[in-house]
């Protein structure tokens, strides 16, 4: 059974930088594609970024292309977001999830497995 396990989150200021990471566990990490989505408050989950199985292709939302890099290192079987220059409409709780499809990784019924999310909060 895939288990993920997200950490890193935490209280940062506008402008800041914050990475998290997201530990995976019980399958071959290499097979997956991983993807990162948030859930901001009064709002659906959103899909934020995504890194395919061998790292060489990745997706963003535009509102985090430039800020945000995702990266993954196969051999820790760990997943990464770097956060950079966040700002308040950040605020949200972050989940990663795993895929085994190789397209379309912005839509989430592609993902089959979700860490529980750590809570991110950008104050201005």
């Amino acid at each position: 059974q895939v288990q993920l396990q997200e950490s890193g989150g935490g209280l940062v200021q506008a402008g800041g930088s914050l990475r998290l990471s997201c530990a995976f566990s019980g399958r071959p990490f290499s097979s997956y594609a991983m993807g990162w989505f948030r859930r901001a408050p009064g709002k659906e989950r959103e899909f934020v970024a995504a890194i395919s199985w061998s790292g060489s292709s990745t997706y963003y939302t535009d509102s985090v292309k430039g800020r945000f890099t995702i990266s993954r290192d196969n051999a820790k079987n760990t997943a990464y977001l770097q956060m950079h220059s966040v700002k308040p409409e950040d605020t949200a709780v972050y989940y990663c999830a795993a895929s085994i499809y190789i397209d379309y990784l912005r839509l989430e019924y592609h993902y089959d497995y979700w860490g529980q999310g750590t809570q991110v909060t950008v104050s201005s």
